[in-house]
């Protein structure tokens, strides 16, 4: 991965953390990251790596003109850390968010209108590479920072674009809350095995490794989602026998559309 100029990474958490190992993966120089955290355990994970940590702001070098800043902390700590960071504000330097429900026009009163700004919205599933994360750039943002921020989110699996904001709250929806959903459907599959005479222990490992295992299908497999389900719906077979009450006017897919409605609706009133 080749970047313009030094990165700063404004909180070196779980997500921060992922971030950083995906970018050090892909052959960025960890003596061109500059990390900004107050916990020293932070950096544990990243062993005797040359990165450049600081506990405070000022330990910063002076002359520090970053390509990116990546403000990685709690939506409720931005307040606190951005007007700090105007310093920062310059045409090559780009600042990518990933916190959750803070917008463009947030950054741009707390940094500036002439800050180049971009939103993501990644998900828990970067901690393995296999993250989903969608953009949304502000009107300063360049095509080159552009193209930057989208590399750099791919470090730790898909990265997207969306062009309206307003969007970014269905984004929240459905990847954001997405594995949730997911993993609530595990704990229902070895539920419903449970309660069909198997043992419990062996529900739960079954139901785990169907999905995990269904999930690596479809993410290898050239056939669309719709396909992969008929491959294993056998006329007249069990499968067709489930897949009839799942499908029901009143099963799962209107149940997600309302789950998503409702995610989405949360995600515009806690954003406002």
């Amino acid at each position: 991965m080749n970047v313009p100029g030094p990165l700063l990474l404004i909180g070196c958490g779980k997500m921060g953390g992922a971030l950083l190992s995906g970018w050090l993966e892909r052959g960025v120089d960890p003596r061109n990251v500059y990390i900004l955290d107050p916990n020293p355990a932070a950096l544990e994970p990243f062993g005797d790596s040359p990165l450049n940590h600081v506990q405070h702001l000022p330990e910063l070098p002076s002359d520090l003109k970053p390509a990116l800043v990546m403000l990685a902390v709690k939506p409720q700590q931005m307040d606190d850390v951005l007007p700090d960071l105007r310093r920062f504000v310059a045409p090559e330097t780009v600042f990518l968010s990933i916190a959750a429900g803070k917008t463009l026009d947030y950054f741009s009163s707390q940094l500036g209108a002439e800050a180049a700004i971009v939103r993501a919205m990644p998900n828990t599933p970067a901690a393995v590479g296999r993250g989903v994360s969608v953009l949304v750039a502000g009107a300063r943002t360049s095509d080159a920072q552009k193209r930057f921020c989208q590399e750099l989110m791919s470090a730790v699996g898909l990265a997207d674009w969306v062009e309206d904001e307003d969007q970014m709250n269905a984004v929240t929806a459905v990847s954001g809350g997405g594995p949730a959903y997911v993993f609530y459907m595990i704990e229902c599959l070895a539920k419903a095995g449970e309660e069909a005479g198997l043992p419990k222990e062996v529900a739960e490992r079954i139901a785990r490794a169907t999905v995990t295992g269904a999930g690596e299908l479809v993410h290898t497999s050239s056939e669309t989602p719709a396909q992969l389900r008929k491959n294993v719906s056998s006329p007249g077979g069990t499968t067709v026998e489930a897949l009839a009450v799942l499908m029901d006017e009143k099963g799962l897919e209107p149940l997600m559309v309302q789950a998503i409605a409702a995610a989405t609706r949360r995600s515009r009133e806690l954003a406002s």
